[in-house]
C-alpha cells in the first residue's frame, strides 16, 4: 500500500463554470468529509485509458477521489447536486457510471500491483440546499462482482 500513498493528493482550483464548480466544490467538500472521518486521501481525478467505445474511440476512466479507510482502498465517486427537489445524486451513479469507475479501477489496481488488495466503491452524496450541506457516505454502495469477465486479472495494459 506504501505505493499508493506517496502519490499525494491534488488541490483543484474552483471555475466560474456553474456546474463545474458545484463539481469541483463537491469533491473538495467530500476529501475534507473523507479525512475527517478518518479517511487518508491517495489521490483525485484518476484518469486512465479503459478500452474504446463501439465507434473504435478511445474511452478514458475517471475515479474522482482514492482513499484508504484502514487497509481499504476506496475507489469514492462524488455526485453533488444544488438541490435534492428533482433528483438525489445517487441516481446519476447508474449501471453506466459504476462500470466505468470499475474499469478504472482496476486499471489503477493493476498499474500499481494491488490486484490482491481490500477495495471497495463508495459514493459520497451532497446536496447543497440552502444552509448547511448535506453529505453522506455511501460505503460499499456496488460490488465489481456484476462487471466481472473470466481472466480480467491476465489482461496486459
Amino acid at each position: 500500500m506504501s505505493k499508493i500513498l506517496s502519490l499525494g493528493f491534488q488541490n483543484k482550483h474552483l471555475s466560474a463554470n456553474n456546474s463545474s464548480f458545484v463539481g469541483q466544490l463537491g469533491e473538495e467538500m467530500a476529501a475534507r468529509f473523507l479525512v475527517n472521518s478518518g479517511f487518508r486521501l491517495v489521490l483525485s481525478n484518476f484518469k486512465v485509458p479503459i478500452g474504446r467505445n463501439s465507434k473504435d474511440a478511445p474511452v478514458t476512466g475517471e475515479i474522482d477521489l482514492i482513499a484508504l479507510e484502514s487497509d481499504i482502498l476506496c475507489f469514492v465517486e462524488v455526485k453533488t447536486r444544488s438541490s435534492d427537489e428533482y433528483s438525489s445524486p445517487l441516481s446519476a451513479v447508474n449501471l453506466r457510471k459504476q462500470r466505468q469507475i470499475t474499469r478504472t479501477a482496476r486499471v489503477y489496481r493493476k498499474i500499481f500491483n494491488l490486484r490482491d488488495a481490500k477495495f471497495r466503491y463508495d459514493v459520497v452524496s451532497i446536496v447543497l440546499n440552502a444552509g448547511e450541506p448535506k453529505i453522506e457516505l455511501f460505503r460499499n454502495f456496488w460490488t465489481e462482482s456484476k462487471f466481472r469477465k473470466k481472466n480480467w486479472n491476465d489482461v496486459v495494459f
